[in-house]
């Protein structure tokens, strides 16, 4: 996952609700809102509780929002998540912004079909195909890291997805068994928290993408 401070969810919470309340399509809708150091504060929270699983959000937000159905559009929906993009990428370094923008397009999702059904924004399964919030280098059988050929596992909430362009690898879960060959054009997603290594058989080239979540609905693998 990529790295993201209390300070910086901070930072970007700020400037976006900045642009969202002198939105001519976002503000009216935000204008009902009387005190906004304590609804950036809940806001503070609820990221810090998705990025960081601090906990420290115990509200609804679902509930909330529906309160206000009767002002929303599903076309805001694009608004406010192409508000955040160009927030978050002003503000933060690309993975960091990547995985950001995934999770708001999560939650854009999950509040616009609670409000208007299954009128989802037109734009919106574009905007939650899954983007790596980190890739790794072009790797070959002279440059791979010693740490993907021992048992190693991905961090909680990190998927992986291997692409060999060239030669092929051995793909094992349990040193005990042969394993899985990826050949050329060839893809595996590694889910998190099962331990994994690789093993050079031959020429190869592979790199790994990674992603917030499973990426397997949505891609070719």
């Amino acid at each position: 996952m990529a790295n993201l401070t209390e300070a910086q969810i901070s930072e970007v919470l700020r400037e976006f609700y900045s642009r969202v309340r002198k939105d001519e399509e976002l503000g009216p809708v935000f204008a009902v809102v009387e005190d906004w150091d304590e609804h950036l504060t809940r806001l503070e929270e609820f990221w810090s509780s998705l990025t960081a699983m601090s906990g420290k959000y115990k509200g609804n937000p679902i509930a909330m929002h529906l309160i206000h159905a009767g002002k929303m559009r599903p076309s805001m929906f694009n608004r406010w998540l192409a508000l955040w993009t160009e927030t978050t990428n002003a503000l933060v370094e690309r993975e960091t912004a990547q995985m950001m923008q995934a999770k708001a397009a999560r939650i854009a999702a999950r509040l616009s079909h609670a409000i208007f059904k299954n009128a989802i924004v037109p734009d919106l399964q574009k905007d939650l195909r899954p983007q790596p919030f980190r890739s790794s280098a072009e790797f070959t059988e002279e440059t791979i890291p010693q740490q993907l050929l021992r048992l190693h596992t991905l961090d909680q909430d990190t998927w992986g997805v291997l692409r060999v362009s060239r030669g092929k690898i051995r793909y094992r879960e349990d040193t005990t068994v042969a394993g899985e060959e990826i050949g050329q054009r060839d893809s595996r997603v590694i889910p998190p928290g099962i331990p994994h290594q690789l093993e050079v058989i031959g020429p190869f080239s592979l790199k790994i993408d990674f992603y917030d979540r499973n990426p397997s609905e949505y891609l070719k693998v």
